[in-house]
């Protein structure tokens, strides 16, 4: 493998143009009017993975999104690599705070990315970095010099919950068959210090509706005396922390695990600037449950937080209403033994138990998933590691990440796997937001370090 640059150099325009073509692709699985667009990027992805060097790829039908599986059996005898990746995006809003559209890829160089990063919806998450491994294969292929044998299983739901793969992998668990199962959906420490994530943090997604009179009321007839669902429901989520920032729902830290004194020591080598952190972000102080390091607070503590809360009149001018509903979503990120099922359920009993007479109070989950930590003695972590130290000449370091793949737990209990997090986004890629992108640095340096890992993990595991 010693001509990996050489390959990536000479295909280099070629590989960012096919990204950029697949990121054009509006891929919005949250929102149906962009079903046919999701469909198209599952037939986009078969193509690219048959062009790659797969000698089977298809399109499985599945109650929901489709999945694309393909595979390059060399020889059954050699170790096998279960790829996963997921071609859905989130929705771009708000479309007002992107400096360029989201699906009109173009390529700006940053203070981080001097040598240029892709702008666009799904940049980073995750069809820049699913595609480093399609031009990977393509790579090994054209070279002939792939390891073992090697499978994939790319998504269309993963931002929303997965459930259909979680029905797929229960039907086809011989298709699956691997010895280890290798994900680029995370992120590492800089362009010049590499890490593995070797935790993530599980989750309960969840939507309140809090319900008062039988239709809006003139906030002057009405006002002060009868119950407000706005200002109810406010206080009933302020409610759910105390002055700590502790969550109060009764049971929720009972699972927690609590990380001795050493290991929060280890884990607090990693390099960490809390200024350039609240630079990036722009505020003047951090935030978080007391007792705890802003990363410890990101990582190894779960938290509760809203991500949308609505009700009443929010057009232009004023209307004087008291709302007769109110609704917030409401995301748990869960540490490893919470169980998320569990969690929901606690949620539910205590939000429920604290509303005031006066209004009806409803919980409607909507997904979640568990945590997951994977052993740094294991020989994929291994192998990984010497990939990432041959490639950015430092070692990596392991990190645990406050991030959610509720599908990796899954993958352990049904394929009996253990999974690897090789990701090369930045905390600064901003996912989930608008302005996402992927530096071009990464995206090639993706390219050429996966392939290492296939050769140091076939060399391992005889």
């Amino acid at each position: 493998m010693d001509n990996i640059k050489a390959y990536i150099n000479q295909h280099k325009e070629r590989f960012i143009n096919e990204l950029i073509e697949l990121l054009k692709i509006p891929s919005i699985s949250a929102d149906s009017a962009f079903e046919k667009d999701v469909i198209k990027t599952s037939k986009t992805i078969k193509s690219a993975l048959k062009k790659a060097g797969c000698d089977h790829v298809e399109i499985c039908e599945t109650p929901g999104y489709p999945i694309v599986y393909g595979e390059k059996i060399i020889d059954p005898k050699l170790p096998t690599v279960l790829v996963y990746g997921h071609y859905d995006v989130q929705p771009a809003d708000p479309i007002d705070l992107w400096d360029s559209p989201p699906f009109e890829p173009i390529i700006k160089k940053t203070e981080i990315h001097p040598e240029g990063a892709i702008f666009a919806r799904g940049a980073c998450d995750d069809k820049g970095q699913l595609y480093m491994h399609v031009k990977a294969l393509e790579y090994m292929t054209a070279n002939e010099n792939l390891p073992c044998n090697v499978k994939f299983m790319i998504e269309g739901e993963e931002e929303v919950g997965s459930e259909s793969l979680s029905w797929f992998v229960k039907r086809n668990q011989e298709k699956l068959a691997n010895d280890i199962i290798l994900i680029s959906d995370t992120g590492m420490i800089s362009n010049t210090q590499p890490s593995i994530t070797t935790g993530l943090r599980g989750l309960s997604y969840v939507e309140v509706e809090v319900t008062g009179p039988n239709r809006d009321l003139h906030s002057g007839l009405y006002g002060g005396a009868v119950a407000n669902p706005i200002n109810i429901l406010t206080k009933m989520i302020a409610s759910l922390h105390d002055e700590n920032n502790h969550i109060t729902i009764p049971g929720f830290y009972d699972k927690v695990e609590e990380l001795s004194a050493e290991e929060r020591a280890e884990m607090a080598k990693a390099p960490f600037s809390l200024d350039h952190y609240k630079k990036a972000i722009d505020i003047d102080a951090v935030y978080g449950e007391k007792g705890y390091t802003t990363n410890e607070r990101n990582s190894i503590r779960p938290t509760l937080d809203v991500n949308g809360i609505w009700g009443g009149y929010i057009g232009e001018g004023a209307k004087t209403v008291i709302a007769s509903q109110a609704f917030a979503k409401i995301s748990m990120r869960l540490v490893p033994n919470q169980d998320w099922i569990e969690i929901t359920e606690l949620f539910k009993t205590h939000f429920e138990s604290i509303a005031p007479k006066g209004v009806t109070v409803k919980v409607k989950p909507h997904h979640g998933g568990q945590g997951y930590v994977t052993p740094i003695d294991n020989i994929g972590y291994k192998a990984a590691n010497k990939a990432y130290t041959k490639t950015f000449g430092v070692e990596a370091i392991p990190q645990r990440s406050g991030g959610s793949i509720p599908i990796v737990a899954l993958f352990e209990k049904e394929l009996k796997s253990k999974t690897i997090l090789m990701g090369f986004g930045l905390d600064s890629d901003a996912i989930h937001s608008p302005n996402e992108h992927f530096g071009v640095f990464n995206y090639l340096k993706g390219i050429e370090t996966i392939p290492l890992f296939y050769k140091y993990y076939t060399e391992m595991k005889k």
